[in-house]
């Protein structure tokens, strides 16, 4: 991403930073599915504990 700190005009500095998103390479597929490394949750036991 092209450095905006400096631009103060936002439509400027907006129009900036589209053109170098525009010109960046396309980001590689995900290997592995989104929140794989997320910590799964156990289900909670559905007998008395709950009442």
């Amino acid at each position: 991403m092209a450095n905006t700190k400096k631009i103060e005009n936002k439509a400027e500095r907006k129009q900036v930073k589209r053109a170098a998103r525009k010109k960046a390479a396309p980001k590689a597929k995900r290997t592995e599915p989104r929140g794989s490394n997320k910590a799964k949750v156990k289900k909670a036991a559905r007998a008395l504990g709950k009442r």
